[in-house]
């Protein structure tokens, strides 16, 4: 029986051990949270109350799995992994993380004689039921390792899973899926917002967003998303036009950047959400006192 230690039992880590649990491997599964331990106990699945016993539920050679936010919480418990597994344990990061901080980490850890890989998991709440798309980072020994947990994981062995490349290209594979699916949604929200505001033609938004989910060329999961969306426009009326930006659509701007690759969308699709937080409003501010000053026209006052 595959056996697994998960740290990290947030939405996505939660529906991973449920998912793995389900599929036949034996988890055990940590987090600081007394509740996020508790509701993912059933079949196959077990909550450490610490680290450490997390660690000692495996015999070696472990492979252990960490959902960590990106930054210092995983820094800190990759630290404290690293005194207590053993040379030839493999440790793997599938939470979101800057592929150059995986390369250095990967480097530390190969330093005391364990195995480091990355995985980027997308699926988002819906990975549990329909499975989760996941990209590997790692060498060719260690992913032949993982690849019996990733077909768990994945919506069959053989659809949705990859071995993106070596150390560091799993999370790489990620950042880029997550500067698409950025791009896409402006489009589709772009596109919308143009129909909703032609009110003379008295546009069926959501019909004409039902229609193109067959047959149309940009049928997709996320035009799915939006059409049921839009069946309830009180509810997107309600909403504070306000949109977050997550690490790797930063990433994937940074590596553009980096590679001197363009990749005019995804920038401009990052800085629409920058706008949307009030980040805009002072160069808006001056852009109206420009014009006042030139032009003579009229400021108005918050």
């Amino acid at each position: 029986m595959l056996q697994i230690s998960l740290i990290g039992l947030g939405r996505m880590g939660a529906n991973m051990a449920r998912r793995w649990g389900r599929g036949g491997v034996s988890v055990v599964a940590f987090d600081q949270s007394a509740d996020a331990r508790a509701s993912v106990v059933e079949t196959n699945i077990t909550a450490a109350d610490s680290l450490a016993a997390a660690i000692a539920s495996q015999p070696t050679p472990r492979v252990v799995w960490l959902m960590l936010p990106a930054g210092a919480i995983t820094e800190s418990t990759i630290d404290s992994l690293m005194t207590q597994l053993s040379p030839g344990d493999l440790l793997l990061d599938g939470g979101n993380a800057n592929y150059k901080d995986t390369l250095r980490r990967a480097a530390k850890v190969n330093a005391v004689g364990i195995h480091y890989a990355d995985c980027g998991v997308s699926g988002g709440v819906w990975g549990l039921q329909n499975g989760y798309c996941v990209m590997a980072g790692a060498s060719v020994e260690d992913y032949a390792r993982l690849k019996p947990y990733l077909e768990v994981l994945a919506p069959s062995p053989t659809e949705g899973i990859v071995h993106a490349g070596a150390v560091g290209a799993g999370h790489f594979a990620k950042m880029v899926h997550n500067g698409i699916e950025y791009g896409m949604m402006q489009a589709l929200a772009e596109g919308f917002a143009l129909m909703e505001a032609k009110k003379d033609f008295n546009m069926p938004i959501a019909d004409i967003a039902n229609a193109w989910r067959d047959g149309s060329v940009v049928r997709s999961w996320l035009l799915d998303l939006t059409a049921d969306a839009l069946k309830k426009p009180d509810d997107i009326a309600a909403i504070a036009p306000y949109v977050s930006d997550s690490g790797e659509g930063r990433w994937a701007v940074e590596a553009m950047v980096d590679l001197g690759v363009p990749a005019p969308v995804m920038a401009l699709a990052l800085t629409t959400r920058f706008a949307t937080q009030g980040k805009g409003d002072y160069a808006a501010k001056l852009l109206a006192q420009m014009r006042a000053g030139f032009g003579g026209h009229a400021v108005k006052k918050a």
